[in-house]
């Protein structure tokens, strides 16, 4: 009676204290409804009446947003297969700079298709052979679907570049696409290098000075610096620059020493020498023909002092990664110590100037001329996370402006595309015998998610519109989509709606990859956490740490 049970099975073989999930109910159907509970959270959000979702994350920041990438990110998932989904969000966020948000709501429209095919009786594997076999498919239609003419296009034109951009735009900030794309294309064109594919997305900045509206929002050739310059020289106009990245300051000697000082005199001279070589350090950056210091760290009392003598602007710049890009603005090298520069590690600007925009003091570095290298969107808005959410509109717009350098071919928006692969699809799975042909089916079907979000976030009636796609794409019209505005169908060549073939390719292909691996998975195993116990369990009148 007193013979202790002995751990059989899987206890037998791994530590007290671990999870076993197996089996269709316990793995996959969990697993496929983590992954729906986060699709649900960015569909919402998809479209350009997308609602707005508040996140609050773990250091109290606020976030209103509608950008699934933003979303994603802050929430913090923890469930491993809803992770699979945020992590296909991300590639694609990487690769593209948009599309997150169809991707993860595809993967999970995918995945809740699975379900429902499983609960019927169909296994895993034979829905991932279905779904591999449509994914294929689905690349083969959608460069059927291409816009002839779209491949070849001149980056530089504003027109052909807003026709691109306007979808990516409109789908965050829906009524501002007009402006925001004209000053993402305008800053986009002008630092696109003569090889359009070397384009470098951190070329655009952006800078958000609360205040005034978005038709305030500038373009400044150049740099927009969000600190005053120190000393009293306030505007320089066609300069060359000094950059030093230790800073503006006399340097203290390596070793320690003592000096023992007998007289007034010597006290006084002991000063002037140390002046004397301030002084000559300054005299040499001002005799190298350098109008303007710019100083990586503090700028000392009596260096400024000499700086204002010899009429020469001083400017901080502490992030490191900010002087890189002026010194790529302005084409100088950046000095480590101060001295006298050599004239090839000089720089030039057109202008430097101290303006107040909206109360705070900025100042402008302008550079028309010389080759330039950055170009700068001054964001203004009301508050705070308008001009965050503006910022992430901006952000696409020109993430987006980087793949159409790489590959500018188009296909019809407004959930034309889906609605037209959907039908395609339906048609091939007929053709396949076997099981394959209900998983193909399915993934068809998933692609009305598209149309059914953009028509209910908008209050429209989902199935009415739907099924007026149908009809319309049946009867061999392949550009129809749905036009919010006025809640009807239409061809969007019309209303010049249009995505990026990319965008498009990309997202299927990680949805459809995110989707089958989480189909895979048949057994999750979690060993027991480590550490001692958990911070619930503190005692009494201890804190946090």
């Amino acid at each position: 009676m007193g013979y202790p049970m002995q751990p059989y099975g899987v206890q037998s073989m791994l530590k007290e204290g671990h999870k076993i999930l197996s089996g269709l109910d316990e793995a996959v159907i969990k697993n496929i409804d983590a992954c729906n509970q986060l699709s649900t959270i960015t569909r919402t959000s998809l479209g350009p009446n997308g609602m707005n979702k508040m996140v609050i994350n773990h250091l109290d920041k606020l976030f209103v947003t509608n950008d699934a990438a933003t979303i994603v990110n802050e929430l913090e998932v923890q469930h491993p297969a809803a992770k699979i989904l945020v992590l296909a969000g991300k590639s694609q966020q990487e690769e593209i700079g948009d599309g997150a948000n169809l991707t993860v709501s595809f993967a999970g429209e995918l995945l809740h298709g699975a379900e429902e095919l499983i609960r019927m009786g169909l296994h895993p594997s034979e829905i991932i052979t279905g779904y591999t076999k449509a994914i294929n498919k689905t690349v083969e239609i959608l460069d059927d679907l291409v816009e002839e003419g779209s491949e070849v296009m001149d980056v530089r034109n504003k027109d052909e570049v807003i026709r691109r951009m306007k979808a990516a735009v409109a789908s965050k900030q829906f009524g501002l696409e007009e402006v925001l794309c004209s000053l993402a294309a305008d800053a986009c064109i002008q630092v696109c290098p003569q090889n359009p594919a070397n384009f470098n997305v951190d070329n655009v900045r952006v800078a958000k000075l609360s205040g005034g509206g978005l038709n305030n929002s500038t373009i400044v050739r150049g740099m927009v610096l969000k600190n005053d310059a120190v000393g009293t020289i306030k505007r320089v106009e066609k300069a060359k620059v000094a950059v030093f990245v230790g800073g503006v300051d006399t340097l203290a000697t390596e070793t320690k020493g003592t000096v023992l000082i007998h007289s007034a005199e010597q006290l006084e001279n002991y000063a002037k020498t140390e002046e004397a070589k301030v002084e000559d350090l300054i005299k040499g950056v001002a005799e190298s023909g350098a109008k303007v210091i710019v100083s990586g760290s503090a700028v000392g009392e009596m260096a400024l002092h000499f700086c204002e003598r010899y009429k020469l602007m001083v400017l901080k710049i502490s992030s490191k990664f900010e002087l890189r890009r002026f010194c790529r603005t302005t084409g100088s090298v950046a000095l480590l110590k101060l001295g006298q520069p050599n004239p090839d590690d000089l720089g030039y600007v057109d202008s430097v100037s101290v303006e107040e925009i909206g109360g705070a003091r900025v100042t402008i570095v302008r550079n028309e001329e010389g080759g330039n290298c950055v170009s700068t969107v001054v964001l203004r808005g009301s508050t705070d996370s308008i001009l965050d959410d503006l910022e992430r509109a901006i952000d696409d717009g020109v993430n987006t402006f980087k793949a159409m350098c790489k590959n500018s071919r188009m296909v019809p928006g407004a959930a034309a595309t889906e609605i037209e692969l959907a039908k395609r699809l339906k048609e091939f799975s007929f053709k396949e015998t076997g099981l394959d042909q209900y998983a193909i089916s399915k993934f068809a079907e998933c692609f009305e998610m598209v149309p059914k979000i953009l028509a209910d976030n908008a209050g429209l009636n989902a199935m009415e519109i739907i099924s007026s796609l149908y009809a319309e794409h049946a009867s061999g019209n392949t550009k129809v989509g749905i036009d919010l505005e006025e809640g009807l169908c239409k061809d969007i060549s019309t209303a010049n709606i249009w995505d990026l073939y990319v965008t498009k390719l990309f997202a299927l292909k990680y949805a459809a990859n995110a989707a089958c691996t989480v189909l895979r998975v048949d057994q999750i195993i979690m060993a027991k956490p480590a550490g001692g116990p958990k911070r619930g369990d503190q005692p009494a009148g201890m804190d946090e740490d």
